[in-house]
């Protein structure tokens, strides 16, 4: 469209409206002489408000995140001393959601129209969800990453105790290598190539036969579990709970001392398969400490998220003990 075909007419009020809406684009202003905002239609829907009339910062503060609360009245206030534009974004609250919120105008009283500021919402939702997921993946890879370097050298330090030479070691070692690799191929997730369903004693072997004395689950790993199958789509989650618990165990727990030991039980009820997890033998734990750490997070995560159901610890004086009670329905049984 050449620049003489654009009339006042084009950008009339309700073909702006049009433009706003397409966008998603919410609408406000601010009399800063009585604190009240305006909004529109879609930022009232947004806010979970009345359409009836103005309503004031303080009216809006009841819907913003409570973590959220103090940086935004901060950033408001503010807002009037900063020149050009500025971005706030922020949570609220509506009808028991949460709503990421992008509040944008400008600063320094520019473009204000007698004590009227105006600016805009914006929905942010997906684009912070994205932004949090690509992080706990990150978080995830660090743990990770951090936790193969402790594992490999718990395993030398194993490997050397049940090897008699030099040789003996590294054929050890090199083999419970391997074995920590295929059990790590079932923790990471793919889309490429679906995993088969599993019986559980064959997948808890796998995960664990790299943390045994002989590099095979029989001496210092015990299991009794019932044949009961994993289905395909939860093998990847159990394997990564799993792995998470051995790895604790191997730094702190019970498999970081010679004369410890971890014994798995399993029994199956109409509703629920309960998986304990049972260390002896290990250093005294006098139980979980400050904040939980990201790996007991994403424990308790994957149990209640992806498998549908929860996760407790005791600790007694002989050592840990994890009650896993998970969702028959959710792990394909």
């Amino acid at each position: 469209m050449s620049n003489d075909t654009l009339t006042p007419q084009t950008w009339d009020t309700r073909r702006l409206r049009i433009a706003t809406e397409a966008a998603g684009v919410a609408l406000w202003s601010w009399n800063i002489a009585t604190d009240e905002i305006t909004l529109d239609d879609r930022a009232c829907t947004l806010w979970g408000v009345s359409l009836d009339g103005p309503v004031t910062f303080e009216d809006l503060s009841a819907q913003i995140h409570p973590q959220d609360l103090d940086r935004v009245r901060a950033a408001f206030a503010a807002t009037r001393e900063v020149a050009g534009s500025y971005e706030v974004d922020f949570r609220i609250l509506n009808v028991g959601a949460v709503r990421w919120i992008s509040a944008r105008g400008r600063g320094d009283d520019e473009g204000i129209v007698g004590r009227l500021m105006f600016g805009v919402f914006l929905d942010v939702t997906e684009r912070k969800l994205a932004e949090e997921s690509r992080e706990l993946l990150a978080s995830e890879m660090s743990h990770r990453v951090q936790n193969l370097f402790a594992i490999a050298a718990a395993l030398t330090g194993i490997s050397a105790r049940a090897a008699s030479t030099p040789q003996e070691m590294a054929v050890d070692l090199r083999q419970r290598l391997i074995a920590l690799g295929h059990a790590h191929e079932l923790v990471r997730p793919s889309l490429a190539e679906q995993k088969k369903a599993a019986p559980l004693g064959e997948l808890l072997s796998l995960l664990l036969a790299a943390y045994d004395d002989r590099g095979l689950v029989g001496d210092r790993i015990k299991l009794s579990v019932p044949e009961i199958l994993i289905g395909e789509g939860s093998i990847t989650t159990l394997a990564l709970i799993v792995h998470e618990l051995a790895t604790n165990s191997l730094k702190y727990g019970a498999l970081s001392r010679v004369c410890g030991h971890l014994q798995i039980s399993c029994t199956v009820d109409d509703r629920d398969v309960i998986l304990v997890w049972t260390e002896t033998g290990g250093p005294p734990i006098a139980g979980l400490r400050g904040q939980p750490g990201f790996g007991s997070k994403l424990i308790r995560n994957s149990v209640s998220e992806q498998l549908g159901g929860t996760i407790h610890f005791s600790w007694p004086p002989e050592g840990v003990v994890a009650t896993l009670r998970l969702n028959k329905g959710r792990l394909g049984v």
